[in-house]
């Protein structure tokens, strides 16, 4: 009888593990987002969306653009929900989607390593599909005078050596990537350590510009664009004359223009007008240190044919249109629910991600960061 006792606990401990793997598997199967298919997969087009379960019954579903999408094209439109821009880069690699939405960093890999272009791009707050990376200074530095003398005698970069500088963070792109990697690329900053690893960025910047230099982590009081200007506002470790605060073009206005932080005008700043910018992008003598991108839709040329890109851009330019040049505003607000921006821009490979990549690519270790990120 002892074995027949054994082998019916056994039993029940099975019988038990089946109903706990059930619950979890109907756990699972509740927790998804399941998007409508395509009835005629000859006339569908299929668009890759990071798929979360906040989207479940709400107006950021982007079921919602899908279907507007599918008015004005007249084709039906699928989702196809993937994870992270991994699953974005390899369902537009493989033909599984027509089109997808990355970041900057993403989508400028996906078109160097995979052949992928950019059909259109978001617009930020003012209207551009990029914001412009910056050196803010105080006005009265050496940096800023230089960079308002009209016969440019004295570079401004190079009077940035040693100062403290003050990061987004570790990789941002304005605050971070761009300027390091334009001043890499014009010799103005030498690399320290390996140039095929990413950690040897944080030396690089701590040689040529201070060890009291500011590269914040997530949550810390001078991470992202108001912790990077709120850096140069307090200037902690000397006078605003030695800070810069790396950026984006808006981050003065943002943070101490109408409405001002309480730390905005303490210290050696009484003013917005104390904040300088420094870029030269447009100047005849450079560009600067270039445009982050917003993030661009992309797509596959050798699945996506020229006639469906010219289809879809006139859409999204439709959708994108105000309501004073005849948009519609529920167009308009699917766009703000959905992608968060205001509309897209149509804009070509080349002019959205060229100058991004020009600029970063001489970043130690950024491309194998990249691939590593988006693996």
């Amino acid at each position: 009888m002892q074995p027949r006792r054994v082998y019916l606990r056994n039993l029940q401990v099975l019988c038990l593990l089946a109903v706990f793997i059930a619950a979890s598997f109907a756990g699972c199967l509740s927790n998804t987002v399941s998007f409508p298919k395509c009835e005629d997969p000859d006339n569908c087009l299929t668009i890759a969306f990071e798929a979360k379960e906040e989207y479940r019954n709400t107006e950021e579903n982007p079921q919602e653009f899908a279907d507007r999408i599918s008015e004005l094209i007249g084709m039906d439109v699928e989702i196809y929900p993937v994870t992270g821009a991994a699953g974005t880069i390899t369902a537009l690699k493989y033909g599984h989607a027509d089109i997808g939405f990355l970041d900057g960093g993403a989508a400028w890999l996906s078109w160097q390593t995979s052949g992928l272009e950019v059909l259109a791009a978001e617009q930020k707050a003012d209207g551009r599909p990029y914001y412009n990376a910056i050196a803010w200074v105080h006005k009265d530095s050496d940096m800023a005078k230089a960079d308002l003398d009209d016969d440019n005698s004295t570079d401004p970069y190079a009077l940035m050596a040693g100062k403290v500088s003050c990061h987004t963070s570790a990789l941002g792109s304005s605050g971070m990537l761009l300027p390091m990697g334009f001043l890499i690329t014009n010799e103005y900053v030498d690399v320290v350590g390996d140039p095929d690893e990413i950690d040897s960025l944080t030396d690089t910047v701590r040689n040529h510009f201070s060890e009291d230099s500011s590269i914040p982590n997530s949550g810390t009081k001078y991470h992202k664009y108001i912790g990077s200007l709120r850096c140069l506002a307090e200037h902690e470790e000397g006078t605003a004359m030695d800070y810069i605060s790396f950026a984006k073009d808006p981050t003065v206005p943002d943070y101490c223009g109408d409405d001002p932080e309480d730390w905005c005008f303490e210290g050696g700043f009484t003013s917005t007008s104390d904040f300088h910018g420094i870029n030269y992008t447009g100047k005849e003598n450079g560009e600067g240190f270039g445009r982050a991108p917003s993030h661009p839709v992309m797509y596959n040329p050798e699945y996506f044919s020229a006639e469906k890109v010219a289809m879809l851009r006139e859409a999204l330019a439709n959708m994108s249109k105000q309501v004073s040049e005849g948009g519609l505003q529920s167009d308009l607000d699917i766009l703000d629910a959905v992608f968060s921006t205001p509309g897209f821009t149509i804009i070509g490979t080349e002019d959205h991600l060229g100058t991004y990549g020009s600029h970063i690519e001489n970043v130690p270790g950024i491309t194998a960061y990249f691939e590593d990120k988006y693996d």
